[in-house]
């Protein structure tokens, strides 16, 4: 690995979410303005296709099309991640090479789901996708999803290629964040995946964080991480619980994805509806997710000045 591994790519990632036309299909006009939209919030860069994205839920093509529509419209001014975990094996290293194709800057992966996978299955299944590219690999830890839990061992193991720089850590134990990072090294990069415990994680030891409610409020999360640098801790404790009050309104909607799609649709950025079986917001939550928005957008003003 090379010695600015964690300089390079540390910071903030909006795991960004799906843009669909009326119909349900891929809308990549709606991709770029989407993609457009987080230049300027002071973010890193962008996840692509993975939970917040819906990458899951698409086909081959779809997830193509929609990195192709990012990368036409931000390349160079964000950098790009890209989810290309898939179940079959041959359709994860196709999704691997087209990244690299198209000028990503870094592949990650979850296991392949459904099967319960022995440590063996998984590490070949991912060590198929490290060595089809050129590109850096992040590991994708997401046990509450996918039913497999990253050992230290096979982290250990991984590791040890160059290309294999980081993991994102999406599990909820910020004991095993830290153990990841010891694990990995000082120039192994680890993000923090639940939002709602972004600071937990930095204070364990996350070099910074991807998740999906920052597309509604990129700023604050911006703004959380500048305060843990700037170790003005009391301060970072006091924006999480906040921001936190928001996730947990989110949360009591039909879909997580449905409401922050909603509330993008009030700032002028139509993204569709989630797929099924992710579902929209209802009519009668419209007025909720207004008020929410306000919420957000007030709490931005306070803590930017914008």
């Amino acid at each position: 690995m090379t010695t600015d591994i964690v300089s390079q790519y540390q910071g903030i990632y909006i795991a960004m979410y799906s843009a669909y036309d009326e119909a349900g299909n891929v809308d990549q006009d709606r991709v770029r303005k989407l993609a457009r939209y987080y230049v300027g919030k002071g973010v890193k860069g962008l996840y692509v296709g993975g939970s917040s994205g819906e990458g899951i839920l698409q086909n081959v093509e779809e997830r193509k099309q929609v990195l192709e529509a990012v990368m036409e419209e931000v390349k160079g001014e964000l950098t790009i991640i890209v989810h290309v975990g898939a179940n079959s094996t041959r359709e994860a290293v196709e999704l691997s090479k087209h990244a690299e194709k198209f000028g990503a800057d870094i592949i990650s992966a979850v296991p392949s789901i459904y099967y319960r996978l022995p440590e063996t299955a998984v590490e070949t299944h991912w060590q198929h996708m490290i060595d089809s590219t050129n590109l850096p690999f992040i590991i994708y830890n997401i046990p509450q999803t996918t039913g497999f839990t990253l050992s230290t061992s096979l982290l250990a193991k991984l590791a040890k290629q160059d290309k294999v720089i980081g993991v994102k850590m999406s599990g909820e134990s910020t004991f095993e964040l830290q153990q990841y990072k010891e694990t990995g090294g000082s120039q192994f990069i680890v993000f923090n995946g639940p939002d709602e415990q972004f600071l937990a994680g930095r204070i364990m030891g996350a070099d910074g964080g991807i998740g999906g409610t920052y597309g509604v409020m990129p700023e604050l999360f911006v703004k959380l991480n500048s305060l843990f640098i700037g170790n003005r801790i009391e301060e970072a404790q006091v924006l999480q619980t906040k921001i936190n009050g928001i996730i947990k309104k989110l949360l009591g909607y039909p879909s997580l994805y449905g409401a922050c799609k909603y509330i993008l649709s009030l700032r002028g950025i139509e993204t569709g509806a989630p797929r099924l079986p992710l579902l929209p917001v209802r009519p009668e939550h419209h007025a909720s997710l207004a008020e929410l928005n306000k919420e957000i957008e007030e709490t931005v003003a306070h803590y930017t000045g914008v």
